[in-house]
């Protein structure tokens, strides 16, 4: 409940955080089309971007096909088992992909089916002359299964662990078991949650930059986001990265517009399974399948993260962290990242207190149109991926050749919007508690504007803004997109300092700041996770 007062204000600040995120979008993308008017295709353009446009597809559906194929054996066999030493830790181990950085990921896939990797060392062992190459399109496919088949698991998981034993003791006394027990029992649960987990997976990989970047190994294996990148960075071909980048936006679109169909299901976190009487679970040798396929989805998952600290803990450590450029690339890395996720959160909470406002006043257009446009800020943000607004921020500063502050105000901004859908969604359920909970208590007492902000409303939000914070830092702290356009002497990020150590085959070096890189993110994904679990305990 707010006053008057406090109505207007939340009102003035949503409008003001949706004319920030408008022209943080807008900007970019009317140079972009300024700049398009002019770019028309020629022929032997019109054939370059098939062909990238070609790849980008193939190698999205192929991941997703693959992340599925893979992820609803290894949910079924959670779920046919719901408790054994370590599944708890499983399950947490499989949303520490979500929050590692790409690059770091990359090093660690790397040392494990590179030329000299793990994978090709067994091969060879086993009488494989040809080496398996982590470089072109397999590598990619890797990645991104080693990305996208924790999180569907963590999408599908949920959804059978819901099935109401009623269902199971049916099923057991029509003597149902094998495929009808999937047809007929878990497939209508599986089918909603894998429907919204192939767009989202889809849209990840279509707009995948790191890994295609590190692992396509050449033109051959080139996505839409690296092809803009290289358009604007090698060949500055601002015509030929619009068309790029208007293509990118199109195939955002569709996807975006496909998982409004298939609503996205709600990520679960940890799930503790439940002992129910299934008539396709049985102990001794009938549990080998299970335990092979969690073995090997285990394995797959964990070995990359292992590789990273085995190869990082061998690295130099001391002379990295003695090492001025490090210092100065972390400092940098640091203060982008508090700078972008204190915005992100500013801009969320003034959008999110403006929708409020706004929602309690039904019968105005005005307001309908604010609470509209502010529910949908975040989605638009994920419409445009960063490499794209990075492209428009760069032809508007004529390729930002011995600047300083304004690629650095472009990261921060860039950072911010793509953190802001997560951080927004962090924030609203909180904010609606907050406000059911004290504010008519908050009026009665007579605290209003200012003094209620201070002594009640940001109180009780803390762990929720804490949370997106943290989150935001993460998220900044790891992206290589919207530094990749804008790197150089004078810019160095961490993500940036690896890779260019990556890129020069300094691969010690490499190994020890991603474990350093790693290390950093991941400890503030953990504190995010358990700032939100302490939020979700006080809201219950």
């Amino acid at each position: 409940m707010l006053t008057r007062a406090e109505h207007r204000t939340a009102r003035t600040g949503g409008w003001s955080a949706l004319l920030c995120v408008g022209l943080g979008l807008a900007a970019p993308v009317a140079v972009l089309i300024s700049q398009g008017i002019e770019a028309a295709p020629s022929t032997e353009q019109g054939t370059y971007l098939f062909r990238i446009t070609r790849f980008t597809l193939l190698q999205a559906g192929l991941s997703t096909f693959l992340s599925l194929l893979l992820a609803v054996p290894l949910a079924r066999s959670l779920a046919r088992r719901p408790v054994f030493p370590g599944r708890r830790w499983l399950i947490s181990l499989f949303a520490v992909p979500l929050g590692l950085p790409p690059l770091v990921a990359a090093l660690g896939l790397i040392e494990i089916w590179g030329r000299n990797g793990i994978a090709n060392k067994g091969l060879s062992v086993l009488g494989f002359e040809t080496p398996f190459s982590i470089y072109g399109l397999s590598g990619i496919l890797i990645a991104h299964v080693f990305f996208n088949l924790p999180l569907a698991v963590r999408l599908i998981l949920p959804a059978l662990e819901r099935l109401p034993a009623e269902y199971w003791k049916t099923a057991a006394n029509l003597g149902m078991n094998g495929f009808s027990l999937f047809r007929l029992v878990e497939w209508p649960a599986i089918r909603r949650s894998a429907a919204g987990a192939v767009g989202l997976v889809f849209m990840l990989c279509a707009t995948s930059f790191t890994l295609v970047l590190v692992l396509g190994g050449g033109p051959a294996a080139t996505t839409l986001e690296v092809a803009i990148y290289q358009a604007l960075r090698f060949d500055f071909n601002p015509g030929r990265a619009v068309l790029l980048s208007f293509i990118q936006v199109g195939l955002t679109l569709i996807v975006m517009l496909f998982l409004r169909l298939f609503s996205v299901p709600t990520e679960e976190g940890q799930t503790s399974g439940g002992r129910t009487s299934r008539p396709d679970v049985r102990g001794g040798l009938h549990m080998l399948p299970d335990a092979v396929l969690i073995g090997l989805g285990l394995v797959f998952v964990a070995a990359p993260m292992l590789a990273v600290l085995v190869s990082g803990l061998s690295a130099n450590l001391p002379r990295l962290l003695g090492d001025t450029l490090f210092w100065r690339a972390a400092v940098t890395s640091l203060s982008i990242g508090i700078a972008a996720a204190t915005l992100s959160v500013l801009i969320a909470s003034l959008l999110v207190r403006g929708r409020y406002s706004a929602g309690n006043r039904p019968g105005s257009p005005i307001l309908a149109v604010l609470a509209g446009l502010s529910g949908a800020a975040g989605s638009l943000t994920l419409l445009v991926p960063p490499v794209v607004l990075g492209a428009g921020w760069f032809l508007m500063f004529g390729g930002t050749t011995g600047q300083l502050l304004a690629p650095l105000a472009v990261i921060v901004l860039v950072n911010a919007l793509m953190a802001l859908p997560f951080v927004m969604r962090v924030i609203e359920p909180a904010h609606r508690n907050t406000m059911e909970r004290n504010g008519r208590l908050a009026v009665s007492l007579g605290l209003v504007g200012l003094n209620r902000l201070r002594q009640i409303d940001i109180p009780a939000m803390m762990p929720a803004l804490a949370t997106g914070f943290v989150f935001a830092v993460a998220l900044s702290l790891g992206d290589l997109g919207a530094i990749a356009l804008f790197g150089s002497d004078r810019i160095i990020t961490l993500p940036w300092l690896l890779y260019q150590k990556l890129g020069s085959y300094r691969t010690a070096d490499a190994a020890g700041l991603a474990l350093l890189l790693g290390g950093i993110t991941m400890g503030l994904m953990v504190l995010a996770d358990r700032l939100g679990n302490r939020q979700r305990s006080e809201e219950r």
